[in-house]
């Protein structure tokens, strides 16, 4: 029993730790690849003679600050509209950049609300719960066949939370949660062994749904 004990400790030691190592190896090997976009002239292999692990991180970095310090000014807004222009006159490259743009400037937006809240819902079926996201509210031409106040919400499936289900539910079937979108990310991937620490208020709200200001989507399920 000690020895397994021992070895279970290890395991809570290194897994976690290798686990991390492994994550940002990808992450570095991958972001490495810009590189490529540099003359062969100017890559380290050329002027130091070996690789450096990482640059390619300080590149993208700078490219992503130089883009965004473009696209904030009035000529830069212009030549991006002129960009997504000449995109969006080809035909199958248009439908595939127009619909991840949509869902970028959605998910990133500071003023967006998606995926800002986290909110327990009855799923798969009535009495079992899950944790879900706020992603905004149906459609007009999906919301004039519903009856009623709904929200549109997503349900991750655990340990990958990438995949999951995009469902429109009443807004009085949803809890708000008093949780973080990190703290229920990680609840979701440690399916439940990692429970984020109470803050002091109940994590769901008494109020009835008719008294709850939009676009919180909370409130209690009718009895």
């Amino acid at each position: 029993m000690t020895l397994r004990r021992y070895l279970i400790a290890g395991l809570l030691v290194w897994v976690p730790l290798g686990i991390t190592i492994w994550v940002l190896a990808f992450l570095i090997n991958t972001l490495d690849q810009t590189l490529l976009l540099l003359p062969e002239s100017l890559r380290p292999e050329h002027v130091f003679g070996f690789r450096i692990p990482g640059l390619g991180v300080v590149l993208s970095f700078a490219i992503l600050l130089v883009t965004g310090v473009i696209a904030a000014n009035f000529f830069g807004q212009r030549l991006i509209r002129t960009w997504e222009g000449l995109l969006g006159r080809i035909p199958f490259v248009k439908s595939i950049y127009s619909s991840v743009k949509q869902v970028s400037d959605t998910v990133l937006s500071d003023q967006g609300t998606a995926f800002r809240k986290a909110l327990l819902v009855e799923f798969p079926r009535s009495g079992c719960w899950t944790i879900a996201f706020l992603t905004g509210t149906p459609a007009d031409a999906v919301a004039d066949h519903l009856r009623g106040d709904f929200v549109s919400i997503y349900v991750p499936t655990t340990p990958n939370p990438t995949g999951g289900y995009f469902v429109m539910v009443p807004r009085e079937s949803v809890r708000e949660l008093d949780m973080s979108v990190d703290e229920a990310l990680k609840y979701i991937i440690s399916m439940g062994v990692v429970a984020p620490h109470r803050r002091g208020a109940p994590p769901v709200s008494p109020k009835p749904a008719a008294q709850t200001p939009l676009p919180a989507a909370a409130g209690s399920p009718r009895n």
